[in-house]
């Protein structure tokens, strides 16, 4: 959660509104006290959040399948897979 100050907020409330859009909580204070916050939408970022757990997935079956046991020594030797 990022806090911006109100006078900084009117400025730039269309990139604001971008950051919420993509998920990120905005905090609005006025001489240091918080007045208002903006959040997205819960049914936006379910979806998105539903997206991008399918795209992971997607990765992940890209990726070599590889034991505890590799994972480990590589790890011990400092090797990439």
């Amino acid at each position: 959660m990022r806090e911006i100050q109100a006078s900084d907020a009117k400025a730039r409330l269309a990139n604001l509104l971008d950051d919420v859009e993509r998920g990120e909580t905005i905090l609005i204070t006025r001489h240091g006290k918080r007045i208002a916050r903006i959040v997205p939408e819960p049914d936006d970022r379910a979806a998105n959040i539903s997206r991008v757990m399918a795209e992971i997935d997607e990765f992940r079956k890209t990726m070599p399948r590889l034991s505890l046991e590799d994972i480990l020594q590589a790890r011990h030797e400092g090797h990439k897979y």
